[in-house]
């Protein structure tokens, strides 16, 4: 007699299948990475309508915009000069209605403020903060500024010194708002780079400069560091002394 063969009862391999989400570490790795990709040939006020329209385009396309509506957006000088300002949604009032809170351009100018200190997104800092294990306080970070996701430095190629701008949007959410921005930005660039017949921006830093990776805390006994991590390009403009006191740039049209 001929049995026939058992069937084979797979194991459960659920958790094998789950993808592990990117540390802070390697999320705050990837913004410094688009830092150093998405750098302006020349940026003007034409260019900032242009990168303003392009991000409340998205957003109204976007299912985000299903869900809360309301997004604001701003770019802004490093000295400061407003080049672009938009209210995407209805005002809301002292009771919270409305599609956009009345604080919400506060966390907007905060997080700006977050990038005219450091040189860097405040993407970046919020999970480069975070990996690092330090605080707002011990960054010396704190008071106007919001450490949140949405503002992004504006570079230009030949300038290595400091941001020309600052680009940004808030809608409540780090990521997407990041996400958001950084998107517009590229895409501009690309359309600059296929208008000019120039090549598009590289998708790796082999090219780019070297730029330090940031820390997670250190397991081996010793207290952590607490050195910020820099970009070398824009080194000396976060030394814990004279942390934000690099020189404005005058901006012209």
């Amino acid at each position: 007699m001929s049995y026939a063969a058992s069937t084979q009862i797979p194991m459960f391999s659920g958790f094998n299948n789950a993808q592990m989400p990117p540390s802070d570490a390697e999320l705050a790795s990837q913004a410094l990475q688009e830092e150093a990709m998405y750098r302006f040939p020349s940026f003007d006020a034409d260019a900032a309508v242009m990168l303003g329209l392009s991000i409340r385009k998205r957003f109204r396309a976007s299912s985000r915009h299903v869900k809360v509506r309301g997004m604001i957006i701003s770019i802004q000088t490093i000295a400061g000069h407003t080049l672009f300002s938009c209210t995407v949604g209805n005002l809301g009032g002292v009771d919270g209605g409305g599609d956009v809170s009345l604080d919400s351009w506060t966390c907007l100018e905060g997080m700006i403020a977050v990038v005219r200190k450091t040189g860097h997104s405040s993407y970046y800092v919020e999970k480069g903060m975070n990996a690092m294990g330090k605080t707002p306080k011990q960054l010396g970070i704190q008071g106007e500024y919001h450490i949140n996701g949405g503002a992004f430095p504006i570079w230009l190629e030949n300038a290595p010194c400091c941001p020309i701008a600052v680009v940004g949007c808030y809608s409540g959410s780090s990521q997407d708002d990041h996400h958001m921005v950084v998107t517009a930005v590229r895409d501009y660039l690309k359309k600059i780079a296929r208008d000019n017949g120039i090549p598009p921006p590289p998708s790796t830093m082999a090219s780019g400069p070297t730029i330090p990776m940031p820390m997670a805390p250190q397991t081996t006994g010793r207290p952590p560091s607490t050195e910020w991590v820099r970009d070398p390009a824009s080194r000396g403009l976060h030394d814990h002394e004279g942390f934000g006191r690099h020189e404005e740039l005058d901006y012209h049209d």
